[in-house]
């Protein structure tokens, strides 16, 4: 990977501002990201929608992946001439946060004419600067130390991304049901919440606009054509990212519902927004779990007591975070019986258990993940109450890895097709546009629990990546 000024990236430890400051680029599409799930059940209740037209919240939001890094890769290919390398990742993050601003704004005017479709086509240009954000910051992420460490370097960041998906509902919660509304959602508290977020995209904009941050960028001219594409590891890989944000998102967006079913909690949907933090601090726990696992830097002694602290350390944030309650504007605790998140613990220590079976190696640890999850999607199938509750919550401590891993794997060895590789990968979150409002399709006619066949096809195909998929054809050069 050349540079600006004809340097290699060194390791991230020499640019903490920089990797501190990219970590936080994660933390607020996360944040944004997850949301969705708030806003899938919000708008369902306002303008009284059917599974499936909910799910096209999801739909505006992913399809967005779709076409822009399409048409990223066409620019690319046709001119060669990559636009983040010719611009540099710098000045690629500064434009995608101010295109992420101007989505969240649009909200406001949508709110004010109280339309479903406005609302569908804000989330359209917001998921636009999202996409060209981690466009740059994936592999921005990557390159900044040795190969070796990618996957380590991608997961720490990405628990950061877990840590806003985690607070993300709870925030969304409390601002549209509490602060905006008197616990009755409606679009002005929806507007009025996204006019908040806008204003700090474009904050984090100014503020990365004047960091110093390394500004990597290649110079190589790359041929026109799909040359990228000769890459079997790569194609495989656009694969296994389709399947896994599709899967993932389409958990994620029927999880509320799933609750809400007598036969599993029976919650409110106040009540049971607050435990999807547990799904997606999950998610936290296991990718920073992750970042010490494939860090080949750490000895294992001290890799194995510090993942152990980690788990418990995270938990015990979660606990808290999702014990605070809001009632006529008075903040309070209010705990969750201990007992009842003792199936939640069991599972953390299966995670644990997971990633020493791993053994420190990508392919390896996705394949056993994957499969854990098919697991757990059965017995929140066929099983009842507590038991098909902590069971699905607890997928988000082995989704955890997984975009990671897949990505890392995906775009080794690219050289100078690193940044077209990664606009192709992130095309394929377009599984997030149709995994989830298939999925509310069979909500629809079969029901919530059977529903859940569709993510385990999604994880099944990720059992074969982490396999067989990832290995590179030794022709290529």
């Amino acid at each position: 990977m050349a540079t600006n000024n004809n340097s290699s990236p060194q390791q991230s430890q020499q640019y903490p501002r920089a990797f501190a400051l990219l970590t936080s680029l994660f933390f607020m599409w996360g944040f944004i990201t997850v949301t969705n799930d708030v806003l899938i059940n919000t708008f369902e209740k306002i303008f009284d929608l059917s599974s499936f037209q909910s799910g096209l919240v999801q739909f505006a939001f992913f399809s967005a992946y779709f076409v822009v890094s399409l048409i990223y890769f066409i620019i690319s290919s046709n001119k060669g001439n990559d636009p983040i390398n010719k611009i540099g990742y710098k000045n690629g993050m500064v434009f995608s946060l101010i295109v992420c601003g101007l989505g969240c704004l649009l909200f406001y005017p949508a709110a004010a004419a109280k339309s479903y479709l406005l609302f569908l086509t804000a989330l359209f240009v917001l998921a636009s600067g999202v996409t060209l954000l981690q466009i740059c910051a994936n592999p921005y992420a990557a390159i900044m130390g040795s190969k070796e460490s990618a996957s380590s370097r991608l997961n720490f960041a990405q628990g950061f991304n877990s840590l806003g998906t985690t607070i993300g509902p709870l925030i969304g919660v409390v601002l549209i049901f509490q602060i905006f509304s008197n616990g009755e959602a409606n679009v002005d508290a929806v507007g009025k919440t996204y006019l908040i977020y806008g204003i700090i995209f474009l904050l984090a904009a100014a503020l990365v606009k004047v960091s110093k941050m390394p500004t990597f960028s290649n110079t190589e001219q790359i041929p026109k054509g799909l040359e990228v594409l000769k890459y079997s590891h790569l194609k495989w890989g656009i694969v296994a990212i389709f399947f896994y944000v599709g899967g993932e998102v389409a958990i994620g967006s029927y999880l509320v519902k799933f609750f809400q079913h007598p036969d599993v909690m029976g919650l409110s949907q106040e009540a049971a927004n607050y435990f999807l933090a547990y799904y997606w601090g999950g998610a936290m726990i296991g990718r920073l779990l992750g970042a010490v696992s494939l860090n080949g830097n750490i000895s294992n002694n001290k890799k194995y007591s510090l993942m152990g602290l980690i788990s418990i350390g995270i938990f015990g944030f979660i606990y808290l975070v999702t014990s605070i309650k809001n009632t006529n504007g008075e903040f309070y605790f209010q705990f969750l019986d201990f007992a009842k998140v003792s199936l939640f613990i069991a599972f953390l220590v299966l995670n644990y258990l997971a990633f020493l079976l791993g053994r420190s190696q990508p392919a390896r640890t996705l394949s056993i993940f994957a499969g854990i999850v098919i697991i757990l999607l059965i017995m929140s199938i066929l099983g009842q109450g507590q038991f098909a509750f902590w069971s699905i919550i607890s997928i988000g401590l082995f989704n955890s890895i997984m975009w990671s891993n897949i990505f890392t794997l995906a775009i080794k060895d690219l050289g100078k097709y690193t940044s077209q590789g990664s606009s192709l990968l992130v095309m394929a979150v377009v599984g997030g546009a149709f995994i989830p409002p298939l999925q509310g399709l069979l909500v629809d006619s079969i029901g919530i629990r059977l529903s859940y066949l569709v993510p385990i096809i999604c994880y099944a195909y990720l059992v074969f990546y982490g396999l067989i998929g990832y290995k590179q054809d030794t022709t290529q050069s």
